[in-house]
């Protein structure tokens, strides 16, 4: 039987931490939040399902609306970038490219770790020119993985 072990065994504790690890270097440069959301399957559209737990996770209640989901389907290997409205207003039509490919090539080589990684750092390096860090910024969410 597969239950939540898939998602489980997708990340060990250690490389949740790396990629934890990730997001809170790149939040020190963009006042983006940054959120990694793993789930066994989805039978939607991928990026409507990223919409959705987009939603369900509260990300769209940051004040300049620029929070950004990495969404993995890990059973269909299968992932989405989804930014919130104050990014899309700012940015052009190809800004998530190059993070999805950076993602996807390690994704197929098996470095799902590694992918992660990277696509965080460099989203947080893409966001800190549209929506720099400044003292007065707070956390507003949650950098752990979530998972459903």
């Amino acid at each position: 039987m597969m239950g939540q072990s898939q998602v489980e065994d997708f990340l060990t504790a250690d490389q949740e931490q790396q990629i934890v690890a990730a997001i809170r270097r790149a939040e020190k440069t963009t006042s983006g939040e940054i959120r990694v959301h793993l789930e066994k399957h989805t039978e939607k559209d991928i990026l409507e399902r990223a919409a959705e737990v987009f939603h369900m996770l509260k990300m769209d209640n940051t004040i300049q609306r620029n929070g950004v989901l990495i969404y993995v389907a890990v059973n269909d290997r299968r992932f989405a970038i989804y930014g919130d409205k104050g990014i899309d207003q700012a940015v052009d039509a190809h800004f998530w490219e190059a993070t999805k490919d950076v993602i996807l090539t390690h994704f197929k080589e098996g470095n799902f770790t590694q992918g992660l990684i990277d696509g965080v750092l460099l989203t947080g390096k893409q966001l800190q020119h549209f929506f720099p860090w400044d003292h007065n910024d707070t956390n507003e969410l949650s950098d752990e993985i979530s998972k459903g």
